[in-house]
């Protein structure tokens, strides 16, 4: 209906600029009509000349006389011409006029079409008339808030801090990574590449960190390492993780600009799931040409529909995992947490998931902060599961020398102690913790 309407008033603007013009006839002047005009001009300005007094009546009456013999012999050249034209050119010249009409006549309307019919064709090209429209209160992704823009400068800045005690801190890597990406404007510099590489290790499986890698591969030529490594990713990803839409539209994109034919995606597996819509096709395309930044946005308004939504489904344990392990990667550990303790409200969590949930916890503490009571009680559970767990063995030794166990935390770092390697980097700061308790 929009389109017709559109079409609708392009035509009554188009009619409304041509009626004039089909109308307007401009009078046929030949050559000698031109000339006598020009000398007539010239004979009024000499005239005023003269009444004003700047000019000499002899200069004046010369310059008449000169004026006039050229009037004659503009005459006598137009008499000669005339005569001396047989009755072909007589038809030819009139053909030529007729075609001067025609041209006058007709070439405003064309241009006129020819115009909005180009913008049309280049609409149809480059444009997406069947994206669906977006009401102003959904464009959050689009133009987002001030307050809810990326903060990159705060992601270095935190990362930054976090490897300043732990260089080997796989998820300040990760983060570092990330934001000088971003900050380079969405091309992965060296540094960036050298930090997700050093992470990469320690979290094989880690979204941002595949993603990232496989974008530095793409923008070095090697096209089809980089969709490789994305198709593996989005088929480790569960069904409805928020990244997976700019994911299938980056694959898209750089196996279109390499030539590439690309499988279709496999399809996702039956069974009960979340109930989080799939997006369209027109918009995993529209995201693809988003830049980084608008797309981390656009990740975290996904993410926090897939919240919304399970406040309105709060018993899919499923749906709250998948949002913590969201949050956990968009670096939101209080509500990755939050989400954590949702899912093992309704079924305990296993070992693997109450590490995540516990690193979850220390990562929201400044440096050399106590763990909290929710973030001790999870490490105790952590520990019960594996004993000889590093976070929780490091983190629980904090909090009982805080409440004055010594001996409970000497024992708990000096076993970490003897687990780690001889050059690791947190050797020399657990010693002096063991020391300085009086170990």
């Amino acid at each position: 209906m929009l389109e017709f309407l559109l079409a609708l008033l392009t035509t009554a603007t188009v009619a409304a600029l041509l009626w004039p013009l089909m109308r307007m006839r401009l009078p046929a002047r030949d050559r000698l009509s031109g000339e006598l005009a020009i000398y007539r001009d010239q004979l009024a300005e000499l005239e005023r000349e003269r009444a004003a007094g700047t000019l000499k009546p002899a200069e004046a009456a010369a310059a008449r006389t000169e004026i006039e013999r050229r009037m004659l012999a503009a005459g006598d050249a137009a008499a000669g011409s005339a005569l001396g034209t047989t009755k072909g050119s007589a038809k030819a010249t009139g053909k030529a006029a007729r075609s001067s009409d025609a041209v006058q006549k007709w070439l405003p309307p064309a241009l006129s079409l020819f115009v909005p019919l180009l913008a049309l064709g280049l609409y149809l090209q480059t444009g997406r008339p069947g994206l669906p429209a977006a009401p102003f209160a959904d464009r959050g992704s689009e133009h987002p808030a001030p307050s809810r823009q990326l903060d990159v400068a705060g992601l270095l800045a935190e990362a930054r801090a976090r490897l300043a005690q732990d260089p080997n801190d796989a998820e300040a890597l990760a983060a570092l990574g990330e934001g000088l990406t971003l900050e380079a404007g969405g091309t992965v510099t060296q540094p960036a590449l050298e930090a997700l590489q050093r992470a990469l290790p320690a979290r094989p499986d880690d979204a941002r960190i595949l993603y990232y890698l496989g974008l530095h591969e793409a923008q070095s030529g090697d096209s089809k390492a980089a969709i490789a490594r994305w198709r593996d990713l989005e088929a480790a990803s569960p069904p409805d993780a928020p990244w997976l839409p700019m994911l299938r539209a980056e694959i898209a994109r750089v196996a279109k600009a390499a030539g590439l034919s690309v499988p279709p995606a496999a399809p996702p597996p039956t069974g009960p799931q979340s109930a989080t819509p799939q997006p369209s096709r027109e918009q995993q395309e529209a995201m693809a040409q988003l830049t980084p930044e608008q797309r981390q946005q656009a990740i975290r308004s996904m993410v926090e529909g897939l919240a919304a939504r399970l406040a309105d489904a709060p018993q899919d344990r499923a749906g709250w995992l998948r949002l913590a392990n969201a949050w956990k990667v968009l670096g939101e550990n209080a509500n990755a947490a939050d989400a954590y303790g949702r899912a093992d409200t309704l079924a305990p969590v296993d070992a693997r998931i109450l590490a995540d949930w516990a690193e979850a916890h220390v990562r929201q503490l400044a440096p050399g902060a106590v763990p909290s009571a929710q973030a001790v009680a999870v490490l105790e559970r952590l520990e019960k599961a594996e004993p000889r767990n590093a976070l929780a063995l490091f983190y629980l030794g904090v909090a009982a020398e805080a409440a004055g166990n010594k001996p409970a935390a000497l024992q708990r770092w000096k076993t970490l102690l003897a687990l780690l390697p001889a050059d690791a980097p947190i050797r020399g700061m657990l010693e002096e913790r063991i020391k300085a308790a009086g170990g």
